[in-house]
């Protein structure tokens, strides 16, 4: 069995059935399964989902802290910015093109830590790199991870529920997903400390890691617009950090087909081009889909690509010193033909 076929934990009902069918879990097997995987104390392996969303609960205090005592609309307008567009985009920028598909590089490691830290740091690269290449490797079928055919809290749970990496992986196994997050500068666990806590990032570095990047972000808000900027920020950041978790059931149509001819070339799953994730985050999704390891998505005239604007200008820099680019081939391979035959 390819790596992927093992690499996450199955879900207590599993992926599919018998036939190979996609097995819908009810609502109450859904929210078992979450609470399950959230409670430390009946397995210290679950620290990493507890922890992913112990941050929005800590984030969710600042938003009420900013409504109820700073409100004004001038901050509320920069809130609005930095949550859907700079943590938008940023997530394009980190994890989804560098972090999962590699589709440039940077110069050294100092850039490579100055991208990652750039906005407050929300989700685990562990659970999104892993997931998202079985996502990949099984787009819309059984064992995708955020099937969209299974429904919205399918999708909107599943960083608990579906994509967290398995536990009892042979040392093999687990060495090979290591490889996949080597290039992010993130330090794995040996396969011993994975074995006592069920992932490939140590919990100590990953809580200090968090604490440093959130006291230097506070930090540096409150010095441009006192508490009331940083606690509406923050506020933001867990805003966001519930609303990403959407994305991927819209993304997929809903589990229908809702791809439109002219827009969405890939057919080989339900993947959609949406002009709100797409101008706000430069996430064309059909077109990433099509072509996963380029470094750019926006490939037609309107599809405007925030992400791929800062790494073509850090390319510039000489801080990215590599990048894929599909752009060319998608018009010739895909928009050429589709407008030759139009006509």
């Amino acid at each position: 069995m390819p790596i992927l076929d093992r690499a996450l934990e199955p879900p207590a009902y599993g992926w599919m059935d018998k036939d190979k069918n996609l097995i819908i879990p009810s609502l109450k097997e859904i929210l078992r399964e979450f609470f399950t995987r959230l409670n430390l104390f009946r397995n210290r392996k679950n620290w990493l989902p507890f922890f992913s969303w112990l941050k929005i609960f800590c984030l969710l205090p600042f938003l009420f802290i900013f409504f109820f005592k700073y409100f004004s609309f001038g901050i509320l307008g920069i809130a609005f910015v930095y949550s859907m567009i700079i943590m938008g985009t940023h997530g394009t920028i980190w994890y989804h093109r560098y972090c999962t598909h590699q589709a440039y590089k940077f110069r050294n490691k100092f850039w490579r830590h100055f991208t990652r830290n750039l906005t407050i740091s929300i989700i685990p690269e562990e659970i999104y790199v892993i997931s998202h290449h079985v996502h990949h490797a099984k787009s819309d079928q059984p064992g995708d991870p955020y099937n969209a055919s299974a429904g919205f809290l399918y999708c909107f749970l599943a960083d608990v529920n579906h994509q967290p990496i398995a536990r009892q992986l042979s040392e093999g196994d687990y060495d090979r997903l290591a490889v996949l997050m080597k290039h992010t500068g993130i330090k794995t666990n040996s396969y011993s400390q994975y074995l006592r806590w069920g992932s490939l990032v140590c919990p100590y570095r990953t809580v200090v890691g968090t604490v440093l990047n959130w006291s230097f972000w506070y930090g540096a808000f409150y010095l441009l617009g006192g508490n009331a900027l940083a606690c509406a920020l923050f506020g933001a950041a867990g805003f966001w950090a519930i609303g990403v978790r959407t994305f991927n059931y819209e993304g997929h149509g809903k589990g229908r087909d809702r791809r439109k001819n002219g827009s969405d070339f890939n057919r080989k799953d339900l993947s959609i081009n949406q002009l709100w994730p797409g101008f706000v985050a430069g996430e064309w999704h059909n077109n990433h889909h099509l072509y996963p390891s380029s470094a750019r998505s926006g490939f037609l005239k309107y599809q405007i690509d925030l992400a791929w604007y800062y790494i073509r200008f850090m390319n510039i820099l000489g801080a990215v010193s590599f990048y894929h680019d599909s752009k060319k081939l998608f018009l010739e391979q895909h928009h050429g033909p589709y407008l030759k035959n139009k006509k």
